[in-house]
């Protein structure tokens, strides 16, 4: 019992010291982050300012439309900075840095845990931003500790779950440029297929049958009912739905990891 707890340990520390030494390139070149904030910048700006004017029952009753969209906003900014993470890995792998991490001690879960939890700390500047977007337009969110600390979270294990969809992806296609591709067609279908801008009663059947597996679809939901005062919605089963994804995606790379250095 005793070995278990201290492999079980060393795991931990292991993905622990990988995330900090991924989150120290973020500090050291902080570019991309700055640039990704213009993304949800614009879609408010522009998209939700546009729709607001429009009565076409896109958000529930009580709602403005920029309340329900920042948080599918929100997820649709880490969701693009998280499914491209895998270019990284590819790029690690070319330059050799991936061959010296996997001849470490360190099993490949944490590997997988570590650069993972890295992607998680890119979200959480995504959520910062929104905030402060949402306190500029003068977005009614709500700002309690505990709801603040909920986002923070959510976008932690949004961002982790999708990085390790893109690592285990990036293991299947093994260059940037296929990369660069299939991480495009991805997220524009999972984005369109949720309710991140408009409410899963207006799609039709066939699409919402697709929505209802779609990851981004609960993550929203959480999102909105940390984010939104008085926002109707089964949270216990958006954060299951989420823990299963990860866990889900965290398995799959971990078990295809090694092939990026065969």
């Amino acid at each position: 019992m005793a070995s278990i707890v201290s492999s079980l340990q060393m795991q931990v520390e292991s993905a622990l010291t990988i995330a900090e030494m991924e989150a120290r390139k973020i500090r050291h070149d902080s570019t991309e982050l700055w640039a990704r904030s213009i993304q949800p910048a614009l879609w408010l700006l522009i998209f939700g300012e546009v729709f607001s004017g429009i009565r076409a029952g896109l958000a529930p009753a009580g709602f403005t439309y920029l309340q329900y969209i920042a948080p599918g906003i929100l997820a649709q900014s880490i969701l693009f900075i998280a499914i491209f993470y895998g270019i990284t890995v590819v790029w690690e792998r070319d330059v050799g840095l991936l061959t010296k991490l996997m001849s470490t001690p360190s099993s490949r879960t944490s590997i997988i845990v570590g650069k993972s939890l890295a992607s998680g700390v890119r979200g959480i500047f995504q959520a910062i931003v929104i905030f402060a977007l949402s306190l500029i337009l003068g977005i009614s969110v709500n700002l309690s500790p505990l709801n603040i600390l909920g986002v923070f979270a959510v976008a932690v294990l949004f961002a982790m779950c999708f990085s390790c969809l893109s690592m285990f992806i990036a293991s299947l296609l093994r260059t940037r440029e296929r990369m660069m591709g299939i991480g495009q067609a991805i997220t524009i279908p999972l984005f369109f297929a949720s309710s991140a801008i408009y409410p899963l009663s207006l799609m039709p059947t066939w699409l919402r049958v697709v929505a209802a597996v779609n990851p981004l679809t609960y993550v929203v939901d959480a999102l909105r009912a940390l984010l939104l005062p008085g926002y109707q919605t089964n949270l216990l089963l958006d954060i299951a739905a989420l823990l299963v994804s990860l866990v889900l995606f965290t398995s799959l790379a971990s078990i295809s990891i090694k092939r990026l250095i065969e």
